[in-house]
This record gives structure tokens, sequence and C-alpha cells, in this order.
């Protein structure tokens, strides 16, 4: 019980340190005529995707996994946010340039 609300506690940390520096970040990858639209259209499309099916999809793996008897391996801790997180900030460090 623990354990699980540690890991949260930390994903909580995490995610304020993104979203504390991320305007900053983002007033400076694009340029002014074009920077509304470019924050706003990628930032509404993924959470309209994986905002909106995310739950569905997981709640259908527990379930799964409950029937089959294999719960544990879900419902042990938040791995999958970690992992998802952790390819996207490999793939973000790949394809930005410095702006220096």
């Amino acid at each position: 019980e623990w354990t699980l609300i540690l890991l949260v506690f930390i994903q909580v940390l995490f995610v304020t340190m993104v979203y504390g520096p991320i305007a900053a970040f983002l007033v400076e990858m694009f340029p002014a005529k074009i920077r509304y639209t470019s924050m706003s259209l990628p930032y509404h499309v993924g959470n309209g995707i994986f905002g909106g099916l995310l739950p569905a999809i997981s709640t259908y793996f527990v379930t799964h996994a409950k029937e089959a008897g294999k719960a544990d391996f879900y419902l042990d801790g938040l791995w999958y946010p970690i992992i998802i997180a952790s390819v996207c900030f490999v793939i973000g460090m790949i394809y930005i340039d410095n702006k220096n």
C-alpha cells in the first residue's frame, strides 16, 4: 500500500518538473506566427486520443487479467506510465535541437 503511494508521489514530482518549464520551452520552440496552433493542436489531439482511450484500455486489461488469474501483473505498480514517459523523453531528446 505504501509502495503504491510512494510511486504516485514520485510521478507527481516528475509531472511538476515537466510542466514547470514547459511554457518557456514551447515559446522558444515555435515562431510567433504559428505558436498557438503548434502548441494547442497536438496537445488537444493527444489528450483526446490518449486521455479518452486510456481508461477504457486499462479497465479492459485489468478485468481480463483478473479473469485469467494474472491480475498481479497489471496491478503491481505504475510501471507502464513510467515506461511510456521514458520512451517519450528519449524520442524528444533525439529530435530536439538546441535553440540557444
